[in-house]
């Protein structure tokens, strides 16, 4: 008995439909995953756009998400000063803290 088509494995083939042949491309050469599917280099997003293929790099550059903007920095601090153990609380959860730290007096 055959396997149903659902459990064959797919070919590896570049899934791009050209509209005047009124075909697939079906090229097995040189794939490339994105995000409509596989790809042969005639059929990548960016060669169909008339662009020059992205060449790949370190990507963004090392300050961009380092700024802290001023809605951001309050975060920031707060961070910092629960790593050297002073965390911001109002006035009665400092004494009941200060009051659990002290030794009790018999």
């Amino acid at each position: 008995m055959t396997a149903p088509d659902s459990q064959q494995p797919r070919p590896r083939v570049c899934g791009h439909w050209i509209g005047a042949e009124q075909r697939h491309c079906l090229a097995r050469q040189e794939l490339r995953e994105h995000r409509s599917g596989l790809r042969c280099p005639l059929h990548t997003p960016a060669a169909l756009a008339g662009q020059e293929e992205p060449q790949p790099g370190a990507g963004l550059p090392a300050g961009a998400w380092t700024t802290p903007s001023p809605q951001s920095a309050s975060a920031v601090f707060d961070q910092a000063a629960i790593r050297s153990g002073k965390r911001r609380s109002s006035p009665h959860g400092r004494r009941a803290a200060r009051d659990a730290q002290r030794p009790q007096r018999e």
